[in-house]
Order: C-alpha cells, then structure tokens, then sequence
C-alpha cells in the first residue's frame, strides 16, 4: 500500500484517455493526426479538473484482440511519445487484451503502472482467455522495467471465469502466485458498474493490497465506492453525455471530481 500512495496518492482517481480507432483496426477512419489530438484534448481536460493519474488505452479498437497488431502497440507509442511533454501526472498503459504489448509500450514511453488481465481463463468474446502472467512478468524484467507498477483486473469484462474459485480467492491467488501490485474489480463490460458486494469481499480478502474498481464508476457512485476501495478507474463517466466513445466533457469531470475530494474529506 505504500508504494501505491506514493505513486497516486490516497484515494486516486485515474482517468482513461480513450484513443481514438488505431491503424489496422475495423473502425480507423485513416486519420492519425487526429487521434494524437483528441487525446491531447482529453488528457488535457482530465488534467485540469485535477486527476491523479491518467491512463492510455485502445478501446476504440473492437472488435478485441487476445495478441494485437503490432501497429497497435507502435502506434499508442507515437501517439504518447507526442504527448509526453504535456503529461503532467502518472501515467499509464493498457493495450486491451495483450499483456506483453502493455508491457512493450509501458517500457517505451516510460509509463509508471500498466493494466491488463494477468491471470485466469475465461470464455469470451474473443473465445478462450487465458492469462500470461508467467511471460509478461518475465518479459518486464527482460525490459528492465521492474518497477513498473502492475494492475491485475481479476474479473474481465467481456468474459466469464471458467474456474470454481470465488472472486476473493481469485484475487488472493493472484497476489500470491502471480505478485499483483494492486487488484482491479470490474463490471460486466466498459462503463458498466461494479457490483459493491464483490468490491468489499475481495478488500476484505486482501486488507493490505490496493483495491480499485476498474469499470463504471459515476458521479452518484464515486463517494460510496471510495468508502470500500483504494482508488477508482474511470473513463465513460466523464465523457460528453456519459457516452464511452465520446471526448471528456471538462464539466463532467470538475464535477466528478469535486464529489471525489468531498468524499476524501469526510
């Protein structure tokens, strides 16, 4: 835990810069410019309504991948590498659904802290899920990056887990077995909500272990969520009309996040 407060501080907020369809993938409209510029919009927005963190991702790229393009990954990394000089929080990773090109891109533009699903086997809509745990791990120490710090989401969106074991003892395995630096806990897909009876069975199952809540989050939500975990990813909330695939609306996320630090405070 101390690591993790030294990192966000406690209680962060980390917001998603969503970019925009990637090169390769079945929505890129052919315009790379514009994908570096709605993120700059985006982060700059999440800056100034005061953020702890922000976090890269490719969501726009459906239909998913288990093992991406490697346009994907360079991509992402032009488009950070463009923005680099503008962040002005921690910033991280997450290159959906592949953890060893989370791991490239966070090793490339110096990231501080990646997401992905690290351990597990789902079914899902990509088919059978497994987790690389084992190879992304070594991967990050083959890139000499033992530092950066690792976000294990331990309940995929998009899947169901095909193992017996509740959601606490999975989380309590992943820690162990597979050294998570903090756990993540999801709704069934982007922008919908996690379900606060899992958030507070798996807190209680790993006191000493940051525990966030990865999927949506809102405004109404924030104050008692933060009541139960460490921290809070979010993204869809702060987008124009709470749409996923819409630019941050800077209102949408002052607001949200003068309900943080009136949470932070009581």
């Amino acid at each position: 835990m101390e690591r993790f407060e030294a990192l966000f501080g406690p209680k962060p907020v980390i917001a998603m810069v969503h970019l925009r369809a990637l090169p390769g993938t079945p929505l890129y409209e052919g315009d790379l410019e514009g994908i570096v510029e709605a993120a700059r919009r985006d982060l700059l927005a999440l800056q100034e309504a005061g953020v702890d963190a922000v976090m890269f991702g490719n969501e726009n790229d459906r239909p998913y991948q288990l093992r991406v393009d490697p346009a994907s990954t360079a991509t992402m990394a032009y488009v950070i590498g463009r923005l680099r000089g503008e962040i002005r929080v921690p910033f991280g990773v997450d290159v959906l659904w592949d953890p060893l090109a989370t791991m490239a891109l966070a090793a490339a533009t110096g990231a501080a802290f990646a997401r992905e699903i690290f351990t597990g086997v789902y079914g899902s809509d990509m088919g059978l899920w497994q987790g690389r745990a084992g190879e992304a791990l070594r991967y990050r120490r083959l890139l000499g990056r033992e530092d950066l710090f690792l976000l294990y989401n331990v309940s995929a969106e998009f899947a169901s887990p095909l193992d017996a074991r509740t959601l606490p003892e999975r989380a309590r395995s992943a820690v162990f077995s597979s050294l998570a630096d903090a756990v993540l806990v999801s709704g069934p897909m982007t922008g919908e909500g996690v379900a606060l009876e899992h958030l507070r069975a798996v807190k209680e199952a790993l006191p000493g272990v940051p525990v966030l809540a990865n999927t949506g989050v809102r405004h109404e939500t924030v104050a008692e969520i933060l009541g139960v975990a460490d921290g809070v990813i979010v993204g869809t909330a702060l987008k124009r009309d709470g749409v996923t695939w819409n630019e941050v609306d800077p209102e949408r996320a002052r607001a949200f996040m003068d309900r943080v630090r009136e949470a932070r405070g009581r």
